[in-house]
């Protein structure tokens, strides 16, 4: 599995100035399980690298070009991201969406600050997208993740979307007898770090203490905070390795923050070396060692007394060491497992799922059961036919049918019902994958108990979801809700011409099936010239009294414009909706069908009308801002610009016989060929799967 871990922006990947991410990346790297499929991007202007498998991103300065955009886009453009599977962000969120829109593969963010103080991730909204848009979210300490999740609607989603990595570094032999009578602070020398305090008390206590000596690690150009003393060593700046090993040496290691640090790399590190580590209560300080002295109160008084206690009590400062060194745990081979478990969660189920010709499919969607036949003629029938005739092995679980017959006193909705059903039916199948359409009521408890057992899940979604159709906002929510669970997702207008982002998303056409569009109208002898047919809602029989649809404007004008021509209309002046068996014989009686979908056109979404239209021989019409003719020619469908147009056509091949014919047998051959159920059905299984395509899908523009 190629993984590419993109580090901040000037973020210093070297052997002279690394921080705490780049000794993050580089220590878990290389002892990860996938260490040779790993590669780093960062831009520096150190030449000696941290590791060999590093690429330093060059760029030219652009003044009027946000400098960090255009490091984005540089690594975008590299020729590895083709090949990553998993593309992992450090300390970023605000890369998330330039990255997402030309990357829809597996994105991982990680967050080693606090949320709330980072672009990208200050507000709810901003928290809301990057839950919606990243696989997974990683942070440092429960901390950190208790704050990005504080206050937001999807906590009940915390579990499946986030993990915890602690930052980590190695364990060593020590003898603490060896140790010397050192006080460290290191870090950046400011308030923020609580340096005034140490700075004020540190000269206190070796005063007192004069055999004792303070090495103070760091710098801090913005804030000149100087403290002297014989005792005191002022270091300045030095690299891990020289720190790691005087940690080796000292006593007392103080990290009295002011500010909520996220974990704390410094209190860390000292614990791994046997230091008696004092420590404020902020942030995630606490969570680095369970046995670190934590100041009751942030002052000089309460610093002084513990230290003070510590030096005066040797038999308390050598149990305290001994503690710190034996409890230690988060070595970089431990959280560079626990990263590595995170990232096999997203590739085991492929692995083993490569390997098969036969998959065992979990297909769940509305089979419509309890109407009795009268909705058989529909969409997830011809996918389940696709995936049988792939020879796959299918169950079939009707969703909404499972509802309707299981309501009672003590589950009103039959919700309880179906999640126990779907999980009992997914317990005993065991499938490689789950395939839902429009399945809204599958709980996210459900859809987490797959996920939790390493299971691929895919949805399809007919509706329209353009901005100027029909229950935009209904269908917008309905098609978002679980895409956390959702390994990709098949909508049938085009995903890019959508106002808002669906993970992994796909344009899927309306596939025809060989056993359900079975007419030749071409070769016929019809009674009527132009078939439309409508309903308000497949679910409903009849028409519903005072509903309006904007498409009875549309054909009351066109029925206006056009007297010789003989419609034969359905869903329309009290014409009830026509289905299943009925469909086919009212459909076979016409030459020409008119596919108009409600709401204004968008990029390649039609209904599955015009599967039945043009799967049956009928010349179709199609409005030309679906932008249809991606895919087919004028000698297989005709498009027209607008009403007027649209007459003129009609007309047209009403006395053309031999080229309306010919239109509309060109039409059925090509839908056949390239938007069968078969063909689409395994669209759905090869790019869940992410695998290489090796047949031609054309409507992968």
């Amino acid at each position: 599995m190629n993984i590419s871990i993109l580090l901040p922006f000037k973020e210093n990947y070297s052997n002279e100035m690394a921080g705490a991410v780049s000794l993050f990346v580089k220590d878990t790297s290389i002892i990860s399980t996938f260490s040779n499929t790993i590669q780093i991007f960062g831009s520096t202007n150190s030449k000696k690298f941290l590791s060999k498998n590093y690429i330093n991103l060059k760029q030219k300065k652009h003044f009027l070009k946000s400098a960090n955009k255009e490091y984005v886009k540089s690594f975008l453009t590299h020729p590895r991201l083709k090949e990553t599977e998993i593309l992992e962000i450090h300390n970023r969120p605000n890369y998330i969406k330039q990255v997402r829109q030309l990357y829809n593969k597996k994105i991982f963010l990680f967050f080693h600050n606090d949320p709330l103080s980072m672009n990208g991730s200050r507000t709810e909204k901003e928290r809301d997208y990057l839950i919606r848009n990243v696989d997974k979210i990683i942070f440092n300490s429960k901390w950190s993740r208790d704050r990005f999740f504080l206050n937001s609607k999807f906590k009940d989603i915390m579990i499946n979307k986030s993990d915890i990595c602690y930052q980590s570094t190695s364990k060593v032999s020590l003898n603490l007898k060896k140790k010397k009578n050192i006080i460290t602070f290191i870090g950046k020398l400011n308030s923020a770090k609580g340096f005034d305090i140490f700075g004020n008390t540190i000269i206190k206590i070796l005063d007192k203490y004069k055999n004792w000596k303070a090495y103070i690690i760091g710098d801090e150009p913005r804030e000149k905070m100087v403290f002297k003393h014989k005792n005191i060593l002022n270091l300045g700046f030095k690299n891990n390795d020289f720190i790691l090993n005087l940690l080796t040496k000292v006593s007392i290691s103080v990290v009295c923050s002011r500010w909520e640090e996220p974990f704390g790399r410094t209190s860390l590190e000292a614990a791994s070396r046997g230091s008696a580590v004092i420590i404020s209560n902020k942030g995630g300080l606490p969570e680095t060692s369970k046995s670190a002295i934590i100041l009751k109160r942030l002052d000089e008084n309460y610093l002084y007394k513990e230290i003070s206690n510590l030096i005066q009590n040797k038999k308390r400062l050598l149990k305290i060491q001994k503690l710190n060194h034996k409890n230690f745990f988060l070595t970089h081979k431990y959280v560079s497992n626990i990263l590595d478990n995170i990232r096999k969660k997203f590739m085991i189920s492929k692995i083993n799922i490569h390997t098969k010709k036969i998959l065992k499919i979990m297909h769940v969607t509305n089979f419509n059961y309890r109407f009795n036949g009268r909705l058989h003629y529909n969409t997830g029938r011809r996918l389940n036919n696709g995936f049988v005739r792939l020879g796959h092995n299918v169950l079939t679980v009707s969703d909404r049918d499972i509802l309707h017959n299981n309501k009672k006193f003590n589950d009103l909705a039959g919700s309880k019902s179906l999640q126990k059903s779907i999980i009992n039916n997914y317990t005993n199948f065991k499938p490689d994958l789950v395939v839902l359409g429009h399945a809204d009521n599958v709980n996210y408890e459900t859809l987490n108990f797959i996920k939790q057992n390493k299971t691929l899940v895919s949805q399809w979604f007919l509706d329209p979801v353009g901005r100027h159709g029909p229950d935009y906002t209904n269908n917008k929510s309905r098609i978002l809700a679980k895409q956390d669970y959702i390994d990709s997702t098949f909508i049938t207008t085009d995903p890019k011409s959508l106002d808002f982002d669906v993970n992994n998303s796909f344009y899927m056409p309306n596939p025809c099936d060989e056993s359900f569009e079975i007419l030749e109208n071409y070769n016929k002898v019809c009674d009527n010239d132009l078939f439309f047919a409508m309903s308000h809602g497949v679910h409903r029989g009849q028409l519903k009294k005072g509903k309006k649809d904007d498409r009875e404007i549309f054909i009351n004008k066109l029925i206006k414009l056009n007297k010789s021509i003989k419609f034969d209309i359905y869903g329309m002046y009290q014409s009830q909706p026509i289905w299943a068996d009925n469909f086919l014989n009212k459909v076979s009686n016409s030459y020409m069908g008119l596919n108009l979908s409600r709401g204004k056109p968008i990029k390649y979404y039609s209904s599955d009308r015009l599967a039945q239209l043009m799967g049956n021989g009928l010349l179709t019409f199609v409005d030309k801002r679906t932008s249809l003719n991606d895919f087919f020619s004028n000698n297989e469908i005709v498009f027209y610009k607008d009403i007027n147009d649209l007459s003129y056509k009609i007309n047209k091949y009403k006395k053309d016989h031999k080229q309306r014919k010919l239109i509309a047998k060109n039409g059925k051959k090509k839908y056949f060929k390239y938007f069968n159920s078969t063909l689409v059905a395994d669209y759905i299984i090869k790019k869940t799967l992410d695998t290489n395509n090796k047949r031609n899908f054309i409507w992968e523009k």
